[in-house]
């Protein structure tokens, strides 16, 4: 079978790309629907306490009044108490245990030195004291009834015969023996010591708890219970506008609810209410793509990350779904604002944004009081993305996690206020599901690294580690070439404090800057920065030579790069710092020394290609004008103005920066900034 090679596969890709696009997303609409619970949704929402603005409810049909789930609970508590607990009486055990006595007292009868003539009276009044326990009846006290008493009422089953009985008037073994002890006390004429040791064995409960049958009888109690009290006829008023929602008309439009979603999930129309959540579904991812179509054609355009954004919705839907059919105790442990941190994370503050605001109104259509919920997670997601806003050290999550909680406590106390009118009626304890939500938040952490793993993106994080020194990369190059290492950070300041100004990633920049050199590693001393005994080894070596050995540092970084993992992104600062400019010093010097050779311009000029990104052009040039700083005999503010001019203005000919989005305005800002940080380096004095 043949087998297509990687470019006509990468060419397959690119020209259905758009049909995968539209693949996924019907995907995502698909398993979102599916998961949503299919209910019709009811028309109002429902919050105790406050003033009915809505037009005056009729009730359109009869429909009975639920009891709140404080009377649900004093009832079941009323009906359990009224089930007695059953105990079997096993009629066989006292005669066992008289037969049992009667065999153990012969075998100790020996060895208790008493006259045989006394043995008989010994058994006739021992038997007779069982027998009136027996009679009486022995049980096992059980704790679950011992709450409010000691003692308790109970149902003994006799041959499926019941009588009502109490453990007060019922012997237990501790019991039955004190009985004995004193029955005997009365008579001299007996050893009570002896008689006491044979009966201890044989006294034993014939009345058994049965918990099966008492379980069954508190079961078809609880199941006889009635969960309503009282009906709301066809026409009459549920509510009327202008009144407050008190606990009586809160039960009403509670039960209106239930009986609303019940008529809806008998008469309605299944495939009409799947619809109308397809079209509410589709229109969000919908305006999902149109965004990324009109603002982000980078993302738009690559199926990878469009996937992942998807994933990362439809993830969080589900959960809510699925918490929802689960009945899960409250829907705020969910944490809702590991979206936006996860896009803000691998993306950028817009784009994340908008699709909180997607997944939370998608997501208000399912839930009660969802105005409450919109509230609380717009502003907790808002909070979110800003405050990892310049993601730049890792414990920003945890500092993020505590802004997330006091915003979302500083909503439950104004929404509490204005629901209750005072905190003595605050529920503190309904604040715990906010506070495990926000913990369940830092899962954002595994989550974004393992996202960036199966889809090769490259998160501030990753960026953060790259950037540190120690890095395995940067520990070689500061050791093999250190003018090169000092020369990078002297770049990625420039360049940081450039991309600040004119808006991009700035840990990006950093780290294109830190790694842009790498490749000097291979040949240090073939370039100047790291040379300093005088001797140049390119006095040696012809100028087409020397030319492919500067420029082949370029190729090589991006092999290192690749062999040390380091992520694409960074990698395309290595592969186009330089553009597709000429070596021009050994071009320049081959025309003037060799005039009548025919000179292959291609042999001294980079393969490119030119920066494609704010950041890369940012680079390119910071690159330029600190390399280029460095031949400055005496650095003033005049040479090292013109020294930028004329770099800039150089690169700006070479088309350079045609495919990198920096603005003429952006590049009076890069100017400015890298003439003010230069002579800080050169401690230049400005003349006022």
């Amino acid at each position: 079978m043949a087998t297509l090679s990687p470019s006509r596969q990468k060419a397959l890709l690119r020209k259905y790309a758009r049909n995968v696009k539209f693949l996924m997303m019907i995907a995502s609409v698909l398993v979102i629907v599916y998961a949503l619970p299919k209910q019709a949704k009811f028309s109002y929402e429902i919050e105790k306490g406050r003033i009915w603005n809505q037009k005056d409810l009729i009730s359109p049909y009869n429909f009975a009044i639920l009891k709140t789930p404080q009377e649900i609970d004093n009832d079941r508590k009323t009906a359990l108490a009224s089930v007695t607990p059953v105990y079997q009486l096993n009629t066989q055990i006292s005669g066992q245990q008289i037969e049992g006595f009667k065999t153990d007292l012969e075998i100790k009868w020996h060895s208790a030195g008493i006259s045989d003539e006394q043995k008989e009276k010994y058994i006739n009044t021992s038997i007779s004291l069982l027998k009136q326990i027996y009679t009486r009846g022995v049980l096992s006290l059980n704790k679950k009834y011992q709450q409010v008493s000691e003692n308790y009422a109970i149902t003994i089953l006799n041959n499926n015969v019941a009588t009502d009985g109490n453990t007060a008037e019922i012997f237990t073994r501790e019991k039955a023996l004190a009985y004995c002890n004193q029955e005997l006390s009365n008579r001299r004429d007996l050893n009570k010591v002896f008689i006491l040791d044979v009966l201890d064995n044989h006294i034993q409960s014939n009345l058994i708890y049965d918990d099966k049958l008492t379980a069954r009888l508190e079961k078809e109690v609880l199941e006889g219970l009635s969960l309503t009290h009282g009906m709301v006829q066809k026409g009459e008023p549920i509510i009327v506008k202008g009144s407050v929602v008190n606990e009586e008309a809160f039960q009403k439009l509670v039960s209106y609810k239930k009986a609303f979603e019940d008529n809806a999930r008998i008469n309605g129309d299944y495939s009409l209410v799947l619809l109308g959540q397809s079209i509410l579904v589709a229109i969000a991812i919908a305006l999902l793509m149109i965004f990324l179509y009109l603002f982000r054609r980078d993302i738009y355009d690559d199926n990878r990350l469009v996937s992942l954004i998807l994933l990362v919705i439809t993830a969080m839907l589900f959960t809510l779904s699925m918490a929802i059919k689960l009945q899960l105790p409250n829907l705020y442990y969910i944490p809702y604002c590991i979206v936006p941190i996860i896009i803000r994370i691998l993306f950028d503050t817009r784009l994340a944004l908008n699709i909180h605001l997607l997944v939370v109104l998608i997501a208000g259509f399912f839930v009660p009081n969802s105005f409450e919920f919109a509230y609380f997670e717009i502003t907790a997601g808002m909070v979110s993305i800003y405050s990892i806003k310049n993601l730049i050290r890792r414990e920003q999550f945890l500092i993020s996690a505590l802004i997330i909680t006091f915003t979302y406590f500083a909503a439950y106390i104004g929404i509490s206020l204005t629901r209750e009118g005072s905190f003595v009626n605050i529920d503190w304890i309904g604040f715990i599901p906010f506070i495990v939500s926000v913990l369940l938040t830092l899962l954002a952490y595994p989550l974004i690294y393992i996202f960036e793993k199966i889809f090769a993106i490259t998160s501030d994080i990753t960026l953060i580690e790259l950037t540190n020194t120690n890095a395995p990369l940067l520990r070689e190059m500061a050791f093999t070439a250190p003018g090169t290492f000092q020369h990078s950070l002297q770049v990625a300041n420039l360049a940081e404090n450039a991309i600040y100004s004119i808006g991009g990633n700035a840990l990006l920049v950093r780290a294109g800057a830190l790694y842009h050199d790498i490749g000097k590693m291979e040949n240090p001393l073939f370039f100047i920065e790291n040379q300093s005994s005088g001797f140049n080894p390119h006095d040696k070596l012809p100028y087409e030579e020397s030319a492919q050995i500067i420029i082949r540092h370029v190729s090589k970084g991006i092999e290192m790069a690749q062999k040390a993992n380091l992520p694409d992104i960074v990698i395309d600062f290595i592969r186009t710092h330089h553009g597709d400019t000429r070596v021009d010093y050994f071009y320049q010097s081959s025309l003037k020394n060799f005039p009548e050779k025919f000179i292959n311009e291609n042999i001294f000029r980079y393969p490119g290609p030119v920066p494609f990104s704010k950041e890369a052009g940012v680079l390119m040039l910071a690159d330029s004008v600190e390399a280029a700083s460095r031949s400055l005999k005496q650095p003033d503010e005049k040479s090292i103005s013109s020294l930028v001019d004329r770099i800039v203005k150089y690169k700006l000919d070479q088309n350079q920066l045609k495919d990198s989005n920096i603005t003429l305005k952006d590049i009076e800002t890069i100017k400015t900034i890298f003439k003010r940080m230069l002579m800080s380096i050169y401690h230049v004095r400005i003349d006022y």
